[in-house]
């Protein structure tokens, strides 16, 4: 026998099995069953402080909440998908619990406050997690920094050798990055923690409901001004999508380069078996899974963030069933996120930096080649014709099989008379890295600059 719906009394006819099977969420906003049950304390609180509800009646049903929280932390609510949503399934099982006075919770109250109450609670209590995942992160980037301040590497511009960096300074950049989005999901909070409960369908409520009340209730720190756009707005969500679509991004940035320096041509690091998968035919294979999963999985938060861009560009005030499509992508969204931050920390942690490799790279290239530019514009030779006086040496370099630092002093000293034995020591990959000092840059002591700021702002 179907369900009465709880909102059928016009209705003489029920819907179709295949229409409620369609239209139900019950299957993906049941994740916010500890926040709904969050809401509706809330709210009966508030329905007792106001009188509009009696002392009585109310505790009955803040009774009976508690119980649903029990039950629920215990895996033991079932719900329905005849009952569509969390909300109505709530209701009817607080029903079961208490009987009819259950339906005087929903006084002065609509689904669509109530679920936009439910969606940003459950945003507030997850940006926390996302911000604190950012910041283990970046504890982990700041101590392999610290361990790597005079390592020296090739530094790229369009993936050629361009001018050898401290690896140190490299990692601090994407420190950098993840900082950023702190900020942005920081400031995302501030959308986020606004109370739309008591705007109810989209008009308010005759009842003399005490909004600030419920508002505190929930430690929200706002209040939605206008009943329409409170019952409307999805801005919150967008920019959590936004927010979490380029924290993928530079996650995915990270992981290319590590996919790309531990195989066999770059050699630069080397995984742990921890966060390696193998080859079922190919036994000395070690694929750095994680790290492609990882740079898979931001193209699925793109899309999240296409979609509800989609859905909402055409939406009318106020709330309409579209709406209902808000929620999936962001489920997925915190549930991919957080694993890919812990995910990652754990293989960068364990990760093997092979120094000598790196070293290596920069000792038999021409990534040294600015270095001696500017040595020679010290020698009273303007710039550009520096730059094309190493241009030439470089090609002749390539022609020969040799290294800027394989030229005899002589050659140089054709070049200009001034130009002394001091310049092998320029052209040295550390004293190249150790040398640029300028604020921000990869000098040994600019890096530990950094660090040293970035454990101030983690509270190391």
């Amino acid at each position: 026998m179907a369900i009465k719906k709880m909102w059928g009394g016009r209705f003489q006819e029920g819907s179709s099995k295949l229409v409620d099977e369609f239209g139900a969420s019950i299957s993906f906003d049941k994740h916010m069953a500890y926040e709904d049950l969050e809401g509706s304390l809330a709210h009966v609180k508030m329905l007792k402080h106001t009188n509009i509800l009696s002392a009585d009646d109310a505790d009955k049903i803040i009774a009976g909440l508690h119980i649903l929280q029990d039950k629920l932390a215990n895996g033991e609510l079932t719900f329905s998908t005849e009952l569509e949503d969390i909300h109505m399934n709530m209701e009817s099982l607080l029903t079961q619990e208490i009987g009819d006075v259950a339906g005087k919770l929903h006084t002065a109250r609509s689904r669509n406050d109530q679920v936009a109450t439910d969606l940003h609670l459950y945003l507030k209590n997850r940006l926390e997690i996302v911000i604190d995942e950012i910041k283990n992160l970046q504890k982990v980037i700041v101590k392999k920094a610290e361990e790597n301040v005079e390592t020296v590497m090739p530094g790229y511009t369009h993936l050629q050798h361009a001018q050898p960096i401290s690896y140190g300074h490299y990692l601090m950049a994407y420190y950098q990055m993840f900082q950023r989005d702190i900020e942005r999901f920081e400031f995302n909070k501030k959308h986020t923690n606004i109370s739309p409960l008591g705007a109810a369908a989209l008009a308010g409520t005759t009842f003399p409901i005490d909004r600030e009340f419920t508002a505190k209730e929930l430690d929200f720190d706002n209040i939605y001004a206008n009943s329409l756009d409170a019952v409307s707005d999805r801005d919150f969500v967008l920019e959590f999508l936004s927010n979490a679509s380029i924290l993928m991004m530079h996650l995915s940035r990270f992981c290319e380069e590590i996919i790309l320096w531990c195989s066999y041509e770059f050699g630069y690091i080397e995984l742990s078996d921890k966060y390696s998968t193998g080859s079922s035919i190919m036994p000395q294979k070690k694929n750095p899974d994680m790290a492609e999963l990882i740079r898979g999985k931001s193209g699925r938060i793109y899309g999240h963030l296409t979609a509800l861009l989609a859905t909402m560009k055409s939406l009318p005030l106020a709330y309409n069933k579209d709406l209902q499509e808000d929620k999936e992508g962001v489920f997925d969204a915190v549930k991919t996120v957080i694993p890919s931050l812990k995910i990652f920390a754990g293989m960068l942690d364990t990760l093997t930096v092979n120094k000598d490799k790196m070293l290596h790279a920069t000792e038999h290239d021409f990534s040294n080649a600015t270095e001696l530019a500017d040595y020679l514009a010290t020698k009273g030779i303007p710039f550009r014709k520096a730059h094309a006086i190493v241009g030439q040496l470089v090609f002749e370099g390539i022609e020969n099989n040799t290294t800027l630092s394989d030229i005899p002093l002589e050659k140089y000293k054709e070049i200009n008379s001034e130009i002394g034995e001091d310049i092998y020591q320029f052209l040295q990959s550390k004293v190249a890295v150790q040398r640029r000092h300028s604020l921000g840059g990869t000098g040994f002591d600019q890096v530990k600059l950094q660090i040293k700021n970035a454990k101030k702002q983690l509270n190391l």
